[in-house]
């Protein structure tokens, strides 16, 4: 089995001492698994950054069999943001996600053009307020669709309006922008608050069912705001 297509690289582990298995979110082939040998080398070192978008060759013996990729770089999309830790931290945890919640070659080409809208919205001035909407997009994506407008209650408090959700224990206030789809939402604690209502669904709703662990790249992003 032998083909090309282009992707973005999701995970890296080493494989021996001169080579990794890498994971890549292609156009025509989903998510796929493969050898890249040589990879300590120089050259194709600088390329395998995560989420950099790479053209490759794989080449397998047969379908259960773990194969191995040919690489070049389509775009040096993660070394633009080096000197940006949050955004930097943002890329690992978006590829994270696509790695945990896709299967593994499912063609989906909605999750592709979805990874390609998240390095349009790096470059946005309100980019985190539009990345928490990308994982809701991305949730929706794979059958997990969270219409917070439905599980909250209208309140006015002192001529303003707050939403709240009733849990089996207490009253959670949800942050307004979150129900209005508000994409100019600029208060970091109301993000924040956000982000982290948005990481709750991930676990309670996406996760744990599936027994999947939470990941540690969800944290180390958010501890960029402390």
């Amino acid at each position: 089995m032998i083909w090309d297509d282009k992707g973005f690289l999701i995970s890296k582990n080493k494989y021996n001492e001169n080579s990794l298995i890498a994971e890549i979110f292609t156009e025509q082939h989903g998510k796929v698994s493969g050898i890249i040998f040589g990879a300590t080398s120089k050259k194709i070192k600088n390329y395998l950054q995560i989420g950099n978008h790479l053209f490759l060759n794989y080449n397998s013996k047969s379908e259960n069999k773990l194969g191995y990729f040919k690489i070049e770089i389509f775009e040096a999309l993660s070394p633009i943001y080096f000197d940006n830790p949050k955004k930097l931290s943002c890329i690992i945890l978006a590829m994270n996600l696509i790695k945990i919640l896709t299967a593994e070659s499912q063609k989906n080409e909605k999750i592709y053009d979805l990874i390609k809208k998240f390095y349009q919205i790096l470059k946005l001035e309100n980019w985190l307020n539009n990345y928490i909407f990308w994982e809701l997009d991305l949730f929706k994506i794979i059958g997990y669709d969270l219409e917070l407008k439905d599980l909250v209650n209208k309140r006015i408090v002192n001529d303003e309006v707050k939403y709240y959700a009733q849990s089996s224990n207490q009253l959670k206030a949800v942050p307004n922008f979150l129900i209005d789809k508000d994409n100019h939402e600029n208060n970091l604690e109301n993000l924040i608050k956000g982000f982290k209502l948005v990481g709750d669904y991930l676990e309670k709703t996406i996760l744990k069912p599936n027994n999947l662990n939470y990941p540690i790249s969800r944290q180390q992003f958010i501890n960029n705001f402390k």
